[in-house]
């Protein structure tokens, strides 16, 4: 399957710049329903409706708010909002290498690949290489779309991966959750590590799957094979499809019933 690149530019530290593209490491794989009208299994649409009026808003009428008390807002044009965005860039600077050890996995966020475009092979393994030995992760400020990203750049079993990082900021306190400190007996200590201990193992992600999402696949296969799909009526717009890979299972289900019959 070819890979379609969400961005494209160069990974720059020092002298170094290295030509890339940055693509999916993950598909969430849950399954999406539309919302139809019981009636003729119309999809339905959201629409921006005033109460105050009473009716539907036009795109042109509608402009954004930022709400500081109840039903007080600050009005904010897409000049302003431009104005304080950051400047496109084609760049993920490196400003420094870490040890990602010391990054707690509750700022990790969203998990991308980057791949060598044209050109940049030869340095891009060079790269893998280097911090896959020395266990090092380049942070970087990366713009994508109208935002600014603090990311971790990595090499992750061969190819370098990009993460996306929560803001300082963005991380909750946890103050009001801790548990008080209350006196341990020294055997209670001891019985809930023999007890980790007894269940130790090696991490394996084969392991484990969605049951949930296996089970809806194999629901509407079932229903495919049992009772035609309903038919919306013809509109201008076009319907959104769903997941490809539920969107295949069910057409290779409706192939193998007509063959059947």
């Amino acid at each position: 399957m070819a890979v379609q690149g969400i961005w494209s530019g160069t990974i720059s530290f020092s002298l170094v710049a290295i030509p890339v593209q940055l693509v999916k490491a993950v598909e969430p794989g849950r399954v999406s329903f539309r919302l139809l009208h019981s009636k003729d299994y119309s999809p339905l649409q959201r629409r921006m409706f005033c109460p105050e009026e009473d009716k539907e808003i036009p795109p042109e009428e509608i402009i954004r708010g930022y709400e500081i008390g109840p039903d007080k807002y600050i009005l904010i044009t897409d000049e302003e909002l431009e104005s304080v965005s950051p400047e496109r860039s084609r760049t993920i600077e490196i400003v420094e290498f870490i040890d990602l050890k010391e990054v707690d996995s509750i700022y990790y966020d969203h998990p991308y690949y980057l791949v060598p475009s044209k050109g940049g092979e030869k340095a891009y393994r060079l790269l893998v290489e280097a911090m896959r030995r020395t266990n090092k992760a380049g942070l970087a400020k990366f713009v994508l779309g109208e935002r600014e990203y603090l990311v971790a750049v990595k090499s992750t079993e061969g190819v370098l991966s990009l993460i996306t990082l929560h803001y300082r900021n963005e991380i909750l306190s946890d103050e009001d959750i801790s548990p008080k400190e209350e006196g341990i007996e020294d055997e209670d200590k001891s019985r809930m590590q023999r007890n980790i201990k007894k269940m130790m193992a090696d991490f394996n992600p084969e392991k484990y799957a969605d049951g949930r999402r296996k089970k809806i696949v194999a629901l509407l296969k079932k229903k495919v094979k049992e009772k035609a799909p309903v038919q919306a009526p013809e509109i201008e717009e076009e319907a959104a499809e769903g997941p490809a890979d539920l969107i295949a299972a069910l057409e290779e289900s409706m192939r193998k019933v007509k063959k059947s019959r």
